[in-house]
């Protein structure tokens, strides 16, 4: 999964109102990118870039900007995500990995497995049976908020979690090889541990976690947030062409795999309340604070 830089997501994101746009201007441009979702998603090939600005009128060129700007994906990105998250149902129902490819939308394997190393972090059959054959190197690290157990495969961070240890770990990846970390994962490890104590200051760490393509805008969202700043649940829906969707914008902030990196701290309630945090609201408090500093 691929995060675009934190600056151009915020604006490609729609967290702040051109300020050449009317608000019903606005408003359309949305609509149109709901639109165009609703089309990607009923469709079982990825339509072409011209199909769908032709569809909801737009010019090809404007349109993959406008796009980007309220999902933080492209068409394209998009697209893929969505054959991608098809390509794990049918894995998880049993049968032939061939078959599930097919099913999912894809005309040959080699895009299938190709897709797979990037979205999946493994490839469909190693998916398929539990993550067999994928290596995953852990620590556990010692923070002013409590233990954090990270994990990354030679690809990146998969795990990054408070208060779970290599129980939890093995438990969600029941056949991946566990090991302990090299020097590559300490820098890892080292890199979260100052994020803790200055989750300001950002990085640009490489990531290896799965989602579907809803979970993937919206942890892109999650990532556009500056630091010292909040959105809403409603907020990060929207930005993703999908306003109604507040509640799943809110599981989707839950699954979310890399505590800090993915700053899901940063999204509260409409009203302005703090909300839930899946590692607790008194590390979600403390992590706002040091960012308003």
């Amino acid at each position: 999964m691929r995060f675009l830089p934190d600056g151009t997501a915020a604006r490609a994101a729609g967290y702040r109102a051109c300020l050449r746009c009317r608000p019903d201007e606005q408003g359309r441009d949305r609509q149109a990118v709901q639109a165009a979702v609703a089309l990607i998603e009923a469709a079982e090939d990825a339509p072409r870039l011209e199909a769908l600005a032709a569809h909801v009128g737009y010019a090809p060129h404007h349109f993959h900007r406008l796009f980007k700007r309220e999902t933080g994906l492209t068409p394209a990105a998009f697209a893929r995500a969505i054959r991608t998250e098809r390509l794990k149902d049918a894995l998880s129902e049993g049968g032939s990995v061939t078959a599930a490819i097919y099913e999912a939308g894809y005309n040959a394997p080699s895009r299938a497995y190709a897709d797979a190393a990037r979205h999946l972090g493994m490839t469909p059959s190693a998916w398929k049976d539990g993550g067999r054959g994928v290596r995953i190197r852990w620590c556990i690290i010692s923070t002013s908020l409590g233990p954090i157990l990270v994990a990354a495969t030679d690809k990146g961070l998969c795990r990054i979690s408070f208060d779970e240890g290599g129980a939890d770990l093995r438990s969600r990846f029941p056949h991946a090889d566990l090991q302990p970390a090299d020097a590559a994962l300490d820098a890892l490890a080292g890199a979260v541990a100052a994020l803790v104590e200055n989750p300001a200051a950002g990085a640009d760490l490489p990531v290896d976690v799965g989602g579907t393509a809803f979970q993937q805008a919206i942890w892109a969202a999650l990532r556009a947030i500056p630091p010292g700043e909040t959105r809403s649940y409603g907020d990060i829906a929207a930005a993703t062409g999908r306003p109604g969707a507040v509640r799943a914008a809110g599981t989707a902030c839950g699954s979310n795999h890399l505590a800090i990196v993915i700053p899901c701290h940063r999204v509260v309630r409409g009203d302005g309340g703090m909300g839930g945090y899946a590692w607790g609201v008194e590390r979600k408090r403390t992590l706002l604070a040091r960012e308003e500093q």
